[in-house]
């Protein structure tokens, strides 16, 4: 059933300022709405339940899912869609793709951060790797001694488990409510 036919009608100022609110409410658009509207009056018109669940367009918008949230819920998965820089409703289907799957997702920004961090390391890691060779190659050098050898490993250690605790802290972001939360 193509969707390309149209209906129109002219209202007050006051009653599309209405409509407007309404669709808002609903995490809607005033046009979902609408067609939502129009479907259960064609409905209620003689059609039954069953004809409507076989028709194709139902049948195709299975794989769509609405949920209402509670306004306080609402804004904190804007917050929380924000913070990770996703759509909300692409927030909500990692969510859920990640519960039923028992992963924890990466988003983009933060996995390309943590393999520029790792890029990082590697690159920290062949210095050092030069470095070593150097000072072992040659006894009486203005190099690096041990003890700066030392030190820029521990720089990398520290590097390796800031890292490892950001990939953890991430996990555990997907796990917990509201960071004011204190579970």
């Amino acid at each position: 059933m193509a969707t390309s036919h149209l209906i129109a009608a002219r209202v007050s100022l006051e009653t599309k300022a209405r409509f407007r609110s309404l669709a808002e409410q609903q995490q809607m658009t005033e046009s979902a709405l609408l067609k939502r509207l129009v479907d259960l009056a064609v409905r209620g018109a003689g059609e039954t339940d069953a004809d409507v669940l076989k028709s194709p367009d139902r049948r195709l918008r299975g794989a769509r899912l609405s949920v209402r949230l509670h306004p306080d819920d609402q804004l904190l998965l804007r917050e929380r869609a924000a913070a990770r820089q996703m759509a909300a409703a692409t927030y909500v289907s990692v969510l859920v793709r990640a519960h039923l799957r028992a992963l924890s997702p990466l988003p983009k920004a933060e996995l390309m951060a943590l393999k520029r961090s790792v890029a990082e390391l590697g690159a920290i890691a062949r210095n050092l790797n030069q470095l070593a060779r150097l000072a072992h190659q040659r006894t009486g050098s203005a190099g690096p001694g041990r003890e700066d050898l030392r030190m820029m490993l521990q720089v990398c250690e520290a590097m390796r488990n800031h890292t490892k605790g950001l990939i953890n802290a991430n996990a555990r972001s997907w796990e917990v409510g509201h960071a004011n939360d204190p579970t």
